[in-house]
């Protein structure tokens, strides 16, 4: 694992954690030079589209949980919204595709039929403006250089290429970026160069935000939807606006815990779990022992019963997906969970995620989606757009039966928490429907067990979904056997593995002194500043 705590360095100036070491150096770059934590993760961010491209893109979308010093902390909603109209199915580049994970394989629906309309270039401009203290054209450049002199493909990477080939070389756009000579994709030490994508950075420093929603990009992707079957049209570019929201709040163990809000449900059912961990003593357990392994996979499976009985799945829009939240959170139903926790009663989307504190005590936490790619490039800006209406767990009642003009939801939940001590925390993960199990169970690491956050990270993970236990190697001992006997089929993985999240989080301890950590199951880096 990438971590490590400032210590002998004079008044560090801050700390970086996320999926890869050059996303890193961009960051550390910008602060190096004076900037805050919000003008490092834009350049993160930009950076991550150039090392990350299957987890990250200037197609996509993503969730910034941003706290100024002194301030309160403030949600910025940049995921994609539904388009404005439909198509018969017939008439749309709509598809399933087989990605191989090695050991399994998952559908995926692809092409410009699954495309919704991206937030992130609309998103770190919003920021951008409100929060950050350097020209955008400097934070763009690390990422600009970057694309066209090349980062090394690494083992991860080169394994990420291979799980999605078939998204990666459906179109000649794709094919010749992640392709060799021979047709092969990439492989590990391969350098991965992606010159069209520095011109689009280059331009889109010098005409803002409007080359992608107004201008020349925004003209390419309706004429490109028009003739290939896609949904998105003027209209929903023009009209694409960040949204800002106030975080869902929660209190545990004298900790405060800031989460993303609905319409998303990540967040809130984070929060759910550690309502029902509230009353349980979990902090007397033994971090490794049956009895903590037995509680946490209740509280588990409860929040999975009670997503349903909120109906959060059901709702379509915003007014619903509140009122489903309202529901989780009614007070007889918290009750009578909580009750059944004391008396014991009763595969991967691309995401990834970038932690900044700054001496200031800025924090900011952004997590990020492309999906996996819809197999498209927008014309020669070599951007990969999204295929999030192709998604069926952002699409549960059936595909192309969402609500018009909508954000849709996501399992995204960058976090901030603070504890009782007064220990600043910005953590996120990628890992679809893992995501939330993974927060919490480092969340639980650090406020029950007094981890470091490097070791809450490391620490083997459980996964139960729909009476599934997936297991880490070292969880604990006999866990497959527990699992078992309460009636689970457990999966036992030999090692630490992508499908358990990636969670990179940064602290500001009350001495000033910074810690960080990337998660190993992702590749994660870590860097004080």
């Amino acid at each position: 694992m990438n971590s490590g705590r400032s210590g002998g360095k004079a008044r560090p100036l801050g700390a970086v954690a996320c999926g890869h070491p050059q996303t890193a150096a961009a960051a550390e770059e910008i602060l190096a030079e004076g900037g805050n934590a919000f003008d490092a993760v834009i350049a993160a961010f930009c950076a991550s589209c150039v090392a990350e491209p299957v987890l990250c893109s200037l197609g996509g979308g993503g969730f910034l949980l941003a706290q100024s010093s002194g301030r309160e902390a403030l949600l910025y909603d940049f995921f994609v919204q539904t388009p404005r109209g439909r198509k018969p199915l017939q008439a749309l580049d709509f598809y399933p595709i087989l990605a191989d994970f090695g050991t399994a394989t998952q559908e995926f629906h692809i092409g410009l039929g699954a495309v919704a309309t991206p937030g992130a270039v609309r998103g770190i401009f919003s920021i951008h403006r409100e929060l950050a203290s350097l020209p955008m054209k400097r934070l763009i450049e690390p990422a600009t250089r970057l694309a066209r002199e090349g980062v090394t493909v690494r083992p991860i990477d080169a394994y990420l290429f291979q799980v999605v080939a078939p998204i990666l070389t459906a179109k000649a756009g794709p094919r010749s970026l992640f392709t060799g000579p021979d047709g092969a994709l990439l492989a590990a030490g391969e350098p991965f160069r992606q010159p069209r994508l520095a011109d689009t950075f280059e331009a889109l420093a010098s005409e803002g935000e409007a080359l992608f929603y107004e201008g020349d990009l925004a003209e390419q992707l309706v004429a490109l939807c028009r003739a290939e079957g896609g949904l998105l049209s003027a209209a929903d570019l023009a009209n694409y606006r960040t949204v800002k929201r106030k975080p869902f709040v929660t209190h545990y163990r004298s900790a405060e815990v800031v989460t993303n809000p609905p319409p998303s449900c990540g967040g809130i059912l984070i929060g759910f779990a550690l309502g029902l961990l509230a009353e349980a003593s979990l902090h007397r357990m033994d971090a490794r022992s049956e009895e903590r392994l037995l509680l946490i996979a209740r509280v588990m499976d409860l929040t999975n019963k009670a997503r349903v009985e909120a109906r959060l799945e059901e709702a379509s829009g915003e007014a619903e997906e509140a009122a489903a939240a309202a529901r989780l959170f009614d007070p007889s139903l918290l009750e009578r969970y909580a009750a059944e926790v004391a008396g014991q009663g009763s595969f991967t989307r691309g995401t990834t995620h970038i932690s900044v504190v700054d001496a200031a005590g800025n924090l900011a936490a952004m997590s990020l989606s492309n999906g996996e790619g819809c197999g498209t490039h927008l014309a020669d800006s070599g951007i990969m757009l999204n295929n999030m209406l192709g998604e069926e767990d952002l699409n549960r009642g059936g595909f192309h039966r969402w609500p018009r003009d909508s954000r849709l939801s996501s399992m995204m939940a960058p976090t901030l928490a603070t504890s009782a001590e007064g220990a600043l925390f910005a953590i996120g993960s990628g890992g679809s429907n893992r995501i939330r199990t993974a927060i919490l169970q480092v969340l639980t690491n650090i406020l029950d067990h007094g981890m470091s956050l490097g070791k809450a990270i490391e620490t083997p993970r459980l996964h139960l979904e729909a009476d599934i236990a997936n297991l880490e190697k070292g969880l604990v001992e006999g866990a497959d056997r527990l699992m078992a006997e309460r009636g689970c089929r457990t999966i036992d993985w030999p090692a630490h593995n992508l499908f358990f999240g990636g969670v990179h989080g940064v602290a500001r301890h009350p001495d000033g002194s910074f810690t960080a950590a990337g998660d190993p199951r992702r590749g994660g880096a870590a860097v004080i500043v």
